[in-house]
């Protein structure tokens, strides 16, 4: 039996009880006998039905649910935090109440986190999926009828919807810059092969070192947790390659900051001993020293068009999905320094 399609009756049929009495277990009565409870307990684990407490409260007064459901991966970047409030700008104005939850790049967190927004009665989902993420963990939430959004990372096979930068577009653009101010030795920072968005924003980085005919050093591509602290491993890696790089193209503003932390540690200034962008334009980006180039994705912006999309499911109940994918621009900052010899190499 499909999950989101279990009813109270057949947890009541399962359990050999009546559905009044399932009822009473789910509202936590302790009139029930312990054994009765066990067993319908053990009806409801086997055949996974998911308690809707929103939709329990809904019917008793007669209300629709005004819950938006946001999920994110990683909310020590301020990424996500531009994104949340862009989120909130417009589902508040439209009379819900955005639900924000972290799961620190944890699949099993993330499907916890799922429940029990679905236990709440969430009218629709916005998620930026952890890494590691397949299709196939939204099988559920997809025939329970819940519109939901993918945004920010890529997860093909799903029929969410999704809300996607041009990733590609921008990290070309962020490796061609660092191309026409002379730099040959660029490296790739951050990400795992695990992510959709690592594989586009590498394959922009690949086209663009192509185009220019110079041959991909997969030793310049350096896996690393997409944070500061992701950042700081990934420059160290980077600067003890027997040929080092120059300039480097992070996956995000977040890995970014984590380079320029681990060029000072090696006393190297970011901008004038090694050029670096990033990817997404956080606020931070403006007024950090050195500014940060990056590639400007306007995370608010993100936010809006994905509670725009939803809200657009919710008013039609409809859960077909469809593809946006936002446009980004190159902002060029002090980061990336100014024009360099060819031939010059770091000391």
């Amino acid at each position: 039996m499909a999950e989101g399609r279990v009813t109270v009756i057949d947890i009541a049929r399962a359990a050999g009880v009546s559905k009044s009495t399932v009822s009473l277990v789910l509202q936590g009565s302790s009139s029930v006998k312990e054994e009765t409870r066990n067993r319908i307990n053990a009806a409801i684990r086997d055949l996974g039905y998911v308690y809707n407490r929103g939709a329990a409260t809904l019917r008793q007064t007669g209300s629709r649910s005004k819950i938006i459901g946001v999920i994110v991966n990683d909310l020590t970047n301020s990424f996500f935090a531009e994104l949340a409030v862009g989120i909130d700008m417009v589902v508040q104005s439209a009379g819900y109440v955005q639900f924000l939850s972290s799961c620190a790049e944890n699949p099993d967190r993330q499907q916890e986190l799922i429940g029990s927004m679905r236990e709440h009665g969430i009218s629709g989902l916005i998620i930026c999926p952890a890494r590691g993420t397949q299709a196939s963990d939204f099988k559920a939430l997809e025939s329970s009828g819940i519109p939901v959004v993918v945004a920010v990372r890529n997860l093909p096979g799903t029929k969410a919807s999704t809300l996607m930068s041009a990733n590609a577009v921008g990290t070309r653009a962020a490796t061609q810059h660092l191309l026409s101010l002379g730099h040959r030795r660029i490296a790739f920072l951050g990400g795992f092969s695990d992510m959709a968005v690592f594989d586009e924003r590498t394959g922009g980085y690949r086209d663009a070192l192509r185009e220019a005919g110079i041959q991909v050093d997969d030793e310049l591509v350096i896996n690393a947790p997409s944070s500061r602290a992701g950042g700081v491993e990934a420059i160290g890696r980077a600067l003890a390659v027997a040929e080092r790089p120059t300039a480097a193209v992070c996956l995000n503003d977040a890995v970014a900051f984590g380079v320029c932390d681990g060029l000072r540690a090696r006393r190297l200034e970011p901008g004038a001993d090694f050029a670096v962008v990033g990817f997404d334009d956080v606020i931070e980006a403006k007024t950090a020293v050195p500014a940060l180039t990056t590639v400007s994705v306007d995370p608010q912006g993100m936010g809006r068009r994905a509670a725009t999309l939803l809200l657009k499911q919710i008013n039609s109940n409809s859960s077909e999905g469809e593809a946006v994918t936002t446009a980004v621009r190159l902002v060029v900052r002090e980061s990336s320094g100014k024009a360099i010899n060819v031939r010059q190499e770091m000391a």
